[in-house]
């Protein structure tokens, strides 16, 4: 009985269409289709005879060598037909020939139902398909190998097609496998091996004596069953690894890495590691893990300094490390590296060396040390250091980085007068930090002392200081002496035979005396000129003694600033407007701290001192204002300005005192008045005079109009145009005529009303309620009458003035009050001010019509915009500034 068959999803070929350029195959297939399930078979042959390259161009669906076409992953139909293209090539030839296949879902037969009685059983054929077979690797045979058999119930004869696959696919595997026409069993012809050829597929196909094929073709895999005939081997024929000395055990050092090319996960390439040896022979300083190869250190002291390196001898061994494993072995190197855990010492102790005074720049001596460290590592490398006796720097130590020796050099010139030798004690530290070992005992510095003896040698003279400053007041004379520079001889001690000498070429402010050494100027010495305002020079001044040896020295020139210059005020002409804004003067010295800020002003002239003031504001302002109320014009002020170092310059200020709101309006002009030392002009007295011969002309042009006759028309409202109001009031408005006003129409006696006759108006004013106005004629003099009361009751009094009655007892009046307007209680010319007045009755009204009033009613005073020349002197006077 021949094996169950594997799952298989038939395809059925119906039609095959052949043409010369091409082939068109369909196929009737299920709806749903699983992977590895057999579509159908098409005759590549009859398109191309030499197919070298077969390929699909739709990737779930593979092509066979013999044509057989199989789905690579599980397939819907979701359209009822599918079609792909099957390429044929011929690279040598290059022919390219495309079969079209198309799949249509198989349609499903509707059975008939059948009663139960109906049933019929039916015999189906028996599916062929043996299971998967297994062949060792390496097998010993005997060959030809009989590895499975296929049989059909009906089909005699039997080929195969097959493919390996693995690593050899892109060998030729052809003749490895046959199978028995007649019979079905499959045979190998020799051995395999696994790591190339991992598995076969064997298509099996069964056919009849006539060529029908009644089964579908079988696909038989033959799997290679692993041998463990590999050893394990390294990656790298060398392992190199470094670790600092002195680590802590545990620390990891490297990792070594085996393989094993036989079947993975097996025990045949399940790998333990070991160490085999170690070289030198001590004590194990290193361990191995067995599964991952990683090697830690197991000393817990590495010591460079007594082993280097070690060499270990490491195995690997498959089979889980049983003993019939197969095993290879590997070398490691570790090196330890070197960590400064060793100071350096000095062969010697003591030194002693020689030197000739004045010498500089010259080595004296070279000291070595030992360091057991690595040689050339910052572990080994020497750094020297003067520890004592270097006080003045007169020693400098440096290391040659060749030899790692120190080298002692003179950079400071040494007297032997002063010290005839030098005891220094040296140092020595390494370049790393110290880095101790687990339990050892600090490091202690190595020292050692170098004598050097210092030799007399004939000198040159010696300024003393070699920089001398000498400091000279800005232009001080020609030939003043500001110092003395002199040498003296290291030998004896004195400047006898010394003779001095400044070198051409330099700035030629000073010369120096040749025998004394004594430094004058020869020039005046000013910061503002030339060379000289960067304020100092050096000068170099050679000494020469009587053997013709030479010393320098220097000398420093340094101008200190002097009080050279005049203070002075800037700006000299301003112009101040009425409200009084006092003037900043600003002054200006060229002179240095301290001979400039601060500054201290003052009026020098006593008249203008009464009259101006000036108040300091900061070290370098002062304010200008007028003490009082002085006349506009312009005024010439001395003003003396002294700077902190006492020196005084006087400038004057010319300020112009104009009666404006903004300086611009002044023009250059003022409003000119006199006293003090205020001068009017020509063109300012003429306007003077023409404008009061003018007002002076008005004013009788009034009087003679006005009272020429009684009027023949009463008193409108249009005369407070051009006319002072007629009013029991001092204020101007609207409402003029007041009720106790009345214009006489008729004749009367003591009782009557005003009459006219002829061309004289006659005015009769009511006195009642206490408020009248009464001319009293007598002896020239005018005044205000009271209410006449008779028998306890008030008796309504009335007479008659004419205008010019009026104007000779209020024209006075109106000027003595003007003139007051402008002065205060002292008689001096001040601001406007309330007058007191005395009382005028009440329940007019118009408020006072005084220039000092303030004016709040509401009553229309555009009028005073048109007013005739004439009061237009009153009205600047009344005006509130």
């Amino acid at each position: 009985m021949a094996p169950a068959a594997p799952r298989l999803v038939l395809g059925l070929l119906v039609l095959s269409l052949c043409c010369e350029a091409c082939k068109k195959v369909i196929f009737h297939v299920p709806s749903e289709l699983e992977a590895d399930t057999l579509v159908g078979r098409v005759d590549l042959k009859e398109c191309l005879q030499s197919a070298e390259f077969i390929s699909t161009t739709d990737g779930n669906f593979k092509i066979l060598e013999d044509g057989s076409v199989y789905t690579t992953s599980a397939l819907s139909l979701s359209a009822e037909k599918k079609t792909f293209t099957i390429l044929l090539k011929d690279i040598q030839e290059q022919v390219e020939k495309k079969i079209y296949v198309s799949l249509v879902e198989e349609e499903k037969k509707t059975q008939k139902t059948r009663h139960a009685r109906d049933t019929v059983l039916k015999r189906t054929k028996r599916r062929w398909g043996p299971i998967p077979s297994v062949m060792i690797e390496n097998s010993l045979g005997p060959f030809p190998l009989q590895i499975q058999q296929v049989q059909s119930d009906t089909a005699q004869n039997y080929t195969i097609y097959y493919s390996a696959s693995g690593p050899g696919i892109d060998q030729d595997p052809k003749g490895l496998f046959y199978i028995e026409r007649e019979t079905g069993n499959i045979f190998a012809t020799r051995a395999v091996d696994r790591e190339q050829y991992p598995s076969f597929q064997i298509i099996c196909f069964a056919t009849t004596p006539d060529g029908y094929s009644p089964e579908v073709p079988l696909v038989h895999t033959i799997r290679i069953e692993d041998d463990n005939d590999n050893a394990p081997y390294f990656t790298q024929d060398l392992f190199e690894f470094c670790v600092p000395e002195n680590s802590k055990p545990g620390v990891v050092v490297g990792q070594v890495t085996a393989e094993d090319r036989d079947e993975p996960y097996t025990l045949h390439t399940t790998l333990k590691y070991r160490i085999v040896s170690q070289n030198p022979p001590i004590t194990p300083a290193f361990s191995l893990h067995g599964d991952t190869g990683v090697i830690s250190v197991l000393l817990p002291q590495l010591d460079r300094e007594l082993v280097p390196s070690y060499t270990l001898l490491v195995e690997v061994r498959d089979m889980a490390g049983q003993p019939f494993g197969l095993c290879t072995t590997g070398t490691v190197v570790v090196k330890i590296e070197d960590t400064n855990d060793n100071a350096p010492s000095f062969k010697q102790i003591q030194y002693e060396t020689r030197v000739e005074e004045n010498r500089v720049n010259v080595e004296v001596l070279r000291v070595s040390v030992v360091d057991l460290d690595e040689p050339g590592s910052p572990g080994s490398g020497a750094v020297y250091e003067i520890i004592r006796g270097n006080d003045d720097q007169a020693f400098e130590i440096t290391t040659d980085k060749n030899t790692n020796e120190g080298i002692l050099c003179v950079v400071k010139g040494l007297d032997y007068e002063s010290a005839k030798q030098r005891v220094l004690v040296i140092g020595v530290n390494n370049e790393a930090p110290y880095l101790l070992a687990p339990h050892s005992q600090q490091l202690s510095q190595s020292t050692c002392s170098v004598t050097v003896h210092v030799l007399d040698v004939d000198e040159g003279p010696v300024f003393k200081p070699c920089l001398l400053r000498l400091d000279v007041k800005e232009c001080e004379d020609i030939g003043t002496a500001i110092g003395r520079y002199v040498a003296e001889d290291p030998e004896t001690g004195n400047s006898e035979g010394i003779r001095y000498r400044i070198p051409p070429g330099q700035c030629n402010w000073i010369n120096i005396d040749d025998k004394s050494g004594e430094v004058r100027t020869v020039k005046v010495l000013d910061r503002d000129i030339g060379e000289m305002r960067r304020g100092q020079c050096n000068i170099t001044v050679l000494a020469i003694d009587r053997n013709g040896k030479t010393g320098t020295g220097t000398i420093q020139v340094c101008i200190v600033p002097g009080n050279k210059n005049f203070p002075r005020i800037a700006q000299t002409d301003y112009i101040m407007c009425r409200d009084r804004e006092p003037i900043c003067l600003t002054a200006q010295d060229d002179d240095e701290a301290p001979y400039s800020t601060p500054f201290v002003y003052r009026i020098t002239d006593r008249n203008l001192a009464s009259m101006w003031k000036i108040n300091a504001q900061n070290d370098n302002c002062a304010y200008l204002s007028p003490k009082g109320d002085i006349p506009f014009g312009i005024y010439d002020i001395p003003v003396s300005v002294m700077d902190n170092g006492g020196k005084v310059g006087e400038s004057t200020v010319r300020v112009n005192f104009c009666d404006c709101v903004t300086p611009t309006e002044c023009d250059g002009r003022s409003r000119q008045l006199s006293g003090g030392n205020v001068t009017l002009g020509l063109w300012a007295i003429l306007a003077m005079i023409l404008g009061s011969l003018l007002l002076l002309l008005i004013l009788i042009t009034i009087c003679g109009c006005c009272g020429r006759g009684v009027m023949h028309r009463q008193v409108t409202d249009d005369c407070a145009n051009h006319n002072l109001i007629i009013s029991n009031t001092e204020a101007p408005g609207e409402e003029v005529m007041d009720q106790n006003i009345i214009p006489l129409q008729n004749t009367c006696d003591q009782g009557g009303y005003g009459v006219k006759t002829g061309d004289q108006q006659t005015f009769e004013v009511v006195k009642g309620r206490g408020h009248t106005l009464e001319s009293v004629k007598g002896g020239g003099h005018q005044t205000l009458g009271s209410v006449k009361e008779g028998g306890g009751q008030t008796m309504m009094d009335t007479c008659r003035y004419s205008y010019s009655e009026w104007h000779n007892f209020t024209h006075p009046r109106l000027g003595e009050k003007v003139h007051l307007c402008r002065q205060d209680e002292e008689q001096k010319h001040s601001e406007d001010y309330l007058l007191s007045y005395n009382y005028e009755g009440k329940g007019s009204l118009a408020g006072s019509v005084g220039c000092c009033s303030d004016q709040h009613e509401e009553e229309a005073l555009d009028f005073l915009d048109q007013l005739e020349p004439k009061f237009r002197t009153l009205a600047e006077t009344c005006i509130k500034r």
